[in-house]
């Protein structure tokens, strides 16, 4: 029996409120609700949900804050909705620890299709999430965010063409990655760097899966927005500036996680103009 997914809605407006209830009810979901930020953390702490949707305008502390405390003890997906629209908000939004950012009015189809989305990523330290038989499908069209897609398993012919400046695989674990000290198992969903443990979001871990894959080969912003969306090609959806500018508030948050210095990069390389790759490998 598939176990029953929580989820927590804070949010002050109780008509936005039911319509939230609704939907994530619809998709499956025990839901909470609060209508403050410090309720919402208490509930947050108690009922340990997949998935919190979060107002940015509270009548105690804010959103930023009300995320922040989140994610001092919870890896549940964060997304904030507000009526907001600068692209600082937003930004401050991801930096705060979010996952996503809807501005109001959202359409539900749209909230229901990000959060189906987001359920495609494994939780912290555990294997991909099991979809339940009423999870519904994201619209086709929508340009939601996804999670990065299970890689396929390396050919031995694939491993031995590796080159000293891609991650390589750790030894008979196709899932697990080590780069100039630093490790990822994406299996185990864990991240160290020289042994210590880092606590990365989801998307934050999604992201250098990725550019660990990669190795040398530049993946620009776009791209990475596509993986993330469970996009592996080019397949027309917008991404707008706002999207790609998320990436590289990711990519910061990253690397202050990592203890990487932009300007002599030991884990991530900027490639000015077009993305992002790994840094050159140390031990050559």
């Amino acid at each position: 029996m598939v176990p029953t997914r929580v989820a927590v809605i804070i949010e002050d407006d109780g008509d936005i409120r039911d319509l939230i209830r609704a939907v994530l009810s619809q998709a499956g979901f025990e839901v909470y609700a609060a209508a403050s930020g410090v309720e919402g953390v208490s509930v947050v702490r108690e009922s340990n949900p997949t998935v919190v949707t979060l107002d940015l305008g509270l009548p105690d502390i804010d959103g930023f804050e009300t995320a922040r405390q989140i994610r001092q003890f919870s890896d549940a997906y964060i997304i904030m909705l507000t009526a907001r629209a600068e692209e600082l908000d937003t930004l401050l939004g991801l930096e705060s620890g979010a996952d996503d950012y809807i501005t109001k009015p959202f359409r539900p189809r749209e909230l229901r299709a990000r959060i189906t989305a987001m359920l495609r990523r494994p939780r912290t330290g555990q294997g991909p999430a099991v979809p339940q038989e009423n999870d519904p499908s994201p619209n086709p069209g929508s340009h939601a965010p996804a999670a990065l897609p299970e890689p396929a398993p390396a050919s031995p012919e694939t491993s031995a063409r590796q080159s000293v400046d891609t991650a390589a695989p750790m030894e008979e674990e196709d899932s697990a990655y080590f780069h100039n000290g630093l490790a990822l198992n994406h299996r185990t969903r864990t991240t160290e760097v020289d042994g210590a443990a880092i606590e990365l979001t989801r998307t934050e871990f999604d992201l250098l899966h990725a550019l660990l894959e990669s190795g040398r080969v530049v993946r620009s912003k776009a791209d990475l927005v596509r993986r993330l969306r469970y996009e592996e090609y080019d397949t027309g959806s917008f991404i707008s500036d706002a999207d790609e500018r998320a990436i590289e508030v990711h990519v910061g948050n990253l690397r202050r996680k990592l203890g990487d210095d932009s300007r002599s990069p030991k884990f991530l390389e900027t490639v000015r103009g077009v993305g992002y790759r790994l840094a050159p490998n140390a031990l050559r």
